[in-house]
């Protein structure tokens, strides 16, 4: 990039953060101007204009409004207190957003479940954030009922959309009037009350509920919106679940915060996604990387180059396809993100430089610090130097990213709200980086910049990896996998597939003699998400660990699912015949040569 290329790229950077800050700033000096004031402004402005668009629904800015009220007041009638957490477990429509817009405007806060979750999984998620009231689709209710065994305390749900019976939700909340609340209705809520817990994999053991505030929410939704530069006669396809952060907050947000519409499809479908796009006459949509090389791997179809798409956004999108993607489909400009639900650091890459994460911006350190610290993998933590410090990497060198937690909290753009476990909070927060007292969050996350900021993805640190666009807990398969009888000792990993985003669900496991593989399956299956289950097995006489009993699944993790490397029987899960199936070298090399798909 010449000098004239790079002034301009510096000025798209300038305008969309200056926008960022102004649409944030109100942020604190309006403590009291919550989620419900934000939509309620919002429809004043924009009324009949579509907010949410769906194939069964759609809601204007003032019907979505209106909706909410409903359900504010229907959680009002139930005595729901201040801070009380319903869990909502529904698919995607614009139904929703207005329960939890409605809950939270009445002083709650939602717990938003993953709906392929069930059984132990998901009462794990449940037990972290103890629910008063349950929200629960009619498709989801069995799985909703399969973890009553194993939680603490188990409310019984009200059943959404057309459903007769005692605990029918739309029967109480269609009695309630739709129209504004009045003050005596109202609970005293400012921006740093809870809104929403979002159940996040992150990178050291079980899943854990991050803590979104109201502060938090708003924040998102205005600061995506203003990178995007999103516009009031954009409309932008979602077809990632609205239970996850990039759909439900981000994407959902950034549509209302700039006065747009959101077109919610059920789910993600590569044949029928440019249809959608074209039909619902989208000019935006969000993807992960997943997403995009499905997309490419599907049949040319007529509706993919008659779009009028004006730029995409999301994150994932590997450096591989990255060319293709845009030459493809030619859908504007890629404005690729990284972020984290619970996380402080948000980067973007708004002028499609291939590959990268986003940009860490030299000039914007007053207001947001970010950098990347030496990391030693075997340790799994940042590198200390003589004098007790991290130590910052170079340029092409790779790292933890992490940012800087900004006191006093009045200095608001990088606040780290936590989790709902204090212990879990704790965990993420590296201390006496660089100076005495000060706080970073750790992110988890290996990467690296180069010499003018832009950061490339390395690779996740600890118990976590990504598969099918989904984060996959390492200690939620091993409990699965240990609770099965004659398996002794397990070890989860994900591992490198040629040709897949993400890694591929790995396990070691020691076993008391012979053991049913098909069996074994079954129970993974009846257990966890299709996401989350191994792709590949192997049987080891032993696992190495440290002398503090810790299993070296680094070492594991290069090994892959090589059976001439693991030295180990190797098996792969194979759908048809519903057991694991010897992995030879003959099979290793059709999957590394890309004949047979994952």
């Amino acid at each position: 990039m010449g000098i004239i290329g790079r002034i301009g790229s510096e000025i798209t950077y300038l305008r969309a953060v200056g926008r960022a800050l102004a649409r944030t700033a109100s942020l604190t000096r309006h403590p009291r101007h919550t989620l419900g004031d934000f939509v309620r402004d919002q429809a004043a402005r924009h009324g009949a204009r579509p907010a949410l668009i769906a194939r069964e629904q759609t809601f204007s800015y003032r019907q979505l409004h209106e909706r909410a009220n409903q359900y504010a007041r229907w959680a009002g009638e139930l005595g729901l207190e201040k801070g009380a957490c319903v869990a909502l477990m529904m698919g995607n429509c614009p139904e929703y957003v207005a329960v939890w817009l409605g809950i939270v405007r009445a002083g709650g806060c939602v717990a938003l479940v993953n709906t392929h979750l069930a059984g132990r999984a998901l009462a794990h998620c449940l037990n972290r954030v103890p629910c008063r009231h349950a929200i629960v689709a009619p498709e989801f209710l069995d799985a909703y009922e399969s973890a009553a065994r194993h939680m603490q305390s188990w409310p019984q749900p009200w059943i959404s959309g057309r459903h007769s019976g005692a605990r029918s939700l739309e029967d109480g909340v269609a009695a309630q009037p739709p129209a504004d609340l009045v003050a005596g209705e109202l609970p005293a809520l400012t921006v740093d009350d809870p809104a929403l817990y979002i159940f996040t994999s992150g990178t050291t053991g079980m899943p854990k509920a991050a803590r979104i505030t109201h502060y938090r929410a708003l924040g998102m939704m205005h600061v995506f919106s203003a990178m995007c530069g999103m516009r009031d006669d954009d409309r932008l396809y979602l077809a990632q679940p609205l239970y996850h952060t990039a759909a439900g907050v981000a994407g959902i947000g950034m549509a209302l915060a700039s006065g747009g519409s959101a077109v919610i499809a059920d789910r993600f479908s590569a044949r029928r996604f440019w249809d959608d796009v074209v039909d619902n006459d989208c000019t935006c949509f969000q993807y992960i990387g997943e997403m995009c090389r499905y997309l490419l791997e599907a049949p040319t179809s007529h509706a993919e180059t008659r779009h009028a798409v004006r730029f995409c956004t999301g994150n994932g999108l590997r450096r591989d396809i990255w060319r293709d993607f845009g030459t493809r489909f030619r859908p504007g400009r890629i404005i690729e993100w990284y972020g984290a639900t619970e996380g402080n650091v948000v980067l973007f890459n708004l002028d499609g430089k291939p590959g990268a994460a986003g940009r860490i911006l030299w000039w914007l350190d007053r207001w947001v610090s970010t950098r990347i610290v030496r990391f030693d993998v075997d340790a799994e933590h940042p590198v200390r130097g003589a004098d007790g410090r991290c130590v910052e990497c170079a340029p092409g060198e790779a790292g933890e990213v992490i940012g800087k937690i900004t006191t006093p909290r009045s200095r608001s753009v990088q606040r780290f709200e936590g989790y709902a476990s204090d212990a879990d909070t704790q965990r993420k927060i590296l201390r006496d980086v660089f100076e005495p007292g000060d706080a970073w969050y750790r992110t988890g996350d290996i990467m690296r910049r180069d010499e003018r900021g832009y950061v490339y993805f390395v690779d996740r640190i600890g118990d976590t990896f990504r598969w099918k666009g989904e984060n996959v807990s390492t200690t939620e398969v091993e409990e699965v996998i240990l609770a099965y009888p004659g398996v002794r000792a397990a070890c989860v990993y994900g591992v490198r597939v040629r040709g897949h985003d993400g890694r591929a669900g790995m396990a070691a496991i020691v076993c008391d003699g012979e053991i049913d593989l098909a069996g074994l399956r079954g129970h993974i299956a009846r257990q966890l998400p299709a996401y989350a289950r191994p792709v590949f097995l192997r049987t080891m006489g032993t696992l190495v660990t440290t002398t503090t009993f810790k299993v070296l699944r680094a070492d594991l993790r290069n090994q892959g699912f090589d059976p001439r490397l693991a030295g180990d029987p190797v098996f792969l899960d194979d759908p048809e015949s519903m057991t694991f199936e010897p992995l030879d070298a003959d099979l290793f090399g059709r999957i590394e040569g890309g004949e047979i798909r994952l």
